[in-house]
């Protein structure tokens, strides 16, 4: 027989846009049968509601539409299976589907068994599991289904082949962190041992809300060779076929693997990704944001420069009294070698009504943190007035190590609508920016070389106020990323002092966290919808 072509279609499905993604479908699988003469077409987990839909999943008009959606997809090509995923309701209960059609009829539908309730999903709020396997047939072979989650325990794959099954299709919303593709390798080749059987993995790709999903579709043979690998961060259709050996079992061939970049580079395409697709999808004609000549401005500025072109981002310096000569070059310098717009407005002139306004109340106090946080709130209100007259998203540029330990403040620096290193700590924001410089010099090297500052008072260091950077964003990995206790973070030869004093820090800026805008998740645990903790709480683990 004839290899057995499969079309792994990475695509980008809009959460709620139910008909458009059906179009998306009905178009890929045209272009899968016709111009890559596929014998099947595979979309991603929820293709036709985008993943995750939340509470859209309790609405009956909702699902309703993606009903007709799967009809119009049922009836509307001929000559190719095709695979794709929906919510579906049966005997009033909510599964997360899949469906297989050919020449409309429907071959099969599966139900996934194992709902993700961990990380960012939350599957068990809304959905039921399934019990059974589906098996269905494309010429003379067997294939199957599972969704996502199905193939990281053990059971699902090795009941599709106890079911005659000859290779497993796997469909999934398979969020980006580091390391995730090594993780994904590690997952498929432990199902293999127990079923002995071809993977087909295809992933959603483009960002949604806080996640950023980076395809990286990919084929595994028999013996958990990897055959095949989509692009990552990429919308694409990749081919891979399936032929039988000479004892008539279905073995992956080799075929067209993508490059995988180095964890880097993958880190600023998903910043690059998220924040596209959110401005994108959102209709924000562009950007704006704080450039104070310091590294996260400015290594901000440049992943929305790639992520929208230069034209739709507009950076605004905003001098204090406090407001060095080197920091009023080094932004106007970036904002040059980036292309964006770029203006100066003083916050003299508001930041001395706000001290002239509160002077009888403050009268026989200090200055203290109050004056800083008043320059970094005028600040925030000059950026919000200009978004309201031009349309444009303010992006909040603080990275995740200042957003652990509170170094932030609210209703100024946090000030935004999406926040877009909010999951990228300090030393990985000076990785990141070194990275892009090898590309091309975009950011000024003397703003990667000088000490970080906040320039909120004379002669002000961020090393003033907290442990260097070093030892700051080694601890809070292992206690945020990990869940290591202070006792084991102190084992591994940190000062304890030092430890307790972090996590302290850590917990006590809950509440402003929950007020921050939503950012990319690149890390192992972001804060926002992953890491979940009271804000009022009487445990102390410091």
């Amino acid at each position: 027989m004839r290899k057995l072509r499969i079309i792994m279609a990475q695509l980008d499905m809009r959460v709620g846009d139910v008909a458009g993604n059906a179009r998306q479908v009905l178009d890929a699988a045209v272009d899968a049968r016709d111009r890559l003469r596929g014998d099947v077409v595979v979309f991603p987990e929820l293709s036709l509601t985008g993943y995750p839909a939340e509470d859209w999943l309790y609405r009956d008009d909702f699902i309703f539409s993606v009903g007709e959606a799967l009809t119009q997809v049922r009836d509307g090509v001929r000559g190719i299976t095709v695979v794709v995923g929906f919510p579906h309701r049966e005997n009033g209960r909510l599964y997360n589907s899949a469906a297989a059609f050919r020449d409309g009829s429907v071959l099969g539908i599966y139900h996934k068994h194992h709902l993700a309730n961990r990380s960012v999903f939350d599957d068990k709020r809304y959905f039921d599991s399934g019990e059974s396997p589906l098996v269905f047939q494309v010429g003379e072979h067997n294939l199957a289904v599972t969704i996502c989650e199905d193939l990281w325990h053990p059971g699902p794959v090795r009941w599709a082949a106890d079911a005659g099954a000859e290779a497993i299709i796997n469909i999934n919303a398979s969020p980006y962190h580091e390391d995730k593709f090594a993780e994904r390798q590690a997952v498929v080749q432990a199902r293999q041992r127990e079923a002995r059987l071809p993977v087909v993995y295809v992933n959603l790709v483009g960002g949604q809300d806080e996640v950023v999903y980076d395809g990286a579709s990919c084929a595994f043979d028999s013996d958990g060779e990897l055959r095949v690998r989509g692009a990552c961060f990429e919308d694409s259709r990749c081919l891979v076929e399936l032929a039988a050996d000479e004892r008539g079992r279905l073995r992956a061939q080799a075929g067209e693997i993508a490059p995988l970049p180095d964890a880097d580079e993958l880190m600023y395409r998903g910043l690059v990704r998220g924040l596209r697709d959110y401005v994108r999808k959102n209709g924000f004609p562009g950007v704006l944001l704080g450039m104070s000549g310091g590294i996260d401005s400015a290594l901000a500025a440049a992943v929305a420069a790639d992520a929208l072109g230069p034209e739709q981002v507009h950076a605004v310096m905003m001098p204090s009294r406090y407001t060095s000569d080197e920091s009023l070059e080094d932004a106007a310098d970036c904002a040059r070698r980036l292309g964006i717009h770029y203006r100066s407005i003083s916050i003299d002139v508001p930041f001395q009504a706000f001290m002239d306004v509160l002077a009888p109340a403050f009268a026989g106090r200090e200055a203290d943190l109050t004056e800083e946080n008043l320059q970094s709130r005028a600040r925030g209100t000059l950026l919000m007035g200009l978004s309201n007259k031009f349309g444009e998203l303010v992006l909040a540029t603080g990275n995740k190590s200042e957003y652990a330990v509170g170094y932030a403040t609210l209703y100024g620096d946090m000030c935004g609508g999406f926040a877009p290193l909010k999951d990228v700590y300090k030393t990985a924001v000076f990785r990141l920016a070194e990275w892009r410089n090898r590309r091309q010099e975009v950011i000024p090297q003397r703003i990667i070389d000088k000490p970080p500052t906040a320039e909120l008072r004379p002669d002000q260091k961020d090393a003033d106020s907290l442990p260097p950077y070093e030892t700051l964003d080694a601890i809070l990995q292992r206690y945020i990323d990990l869940d290591r206790s202070v006792a084991a973070i102190v084992a591994d030869g940190f000062d304890e002092d030092t430890v307790r004093r972090v996590v302290g820090l850590l917990h006590r800026s809950e509440y402003k966290r929950r007020q921050a805008a939503p950012g990319v998740k690149i890390t192992r645990k972001a804060f926002g919808r992953e890491r979940r903790f009271p804000i009022t709480s009487a445990y102390r683990s410091w």
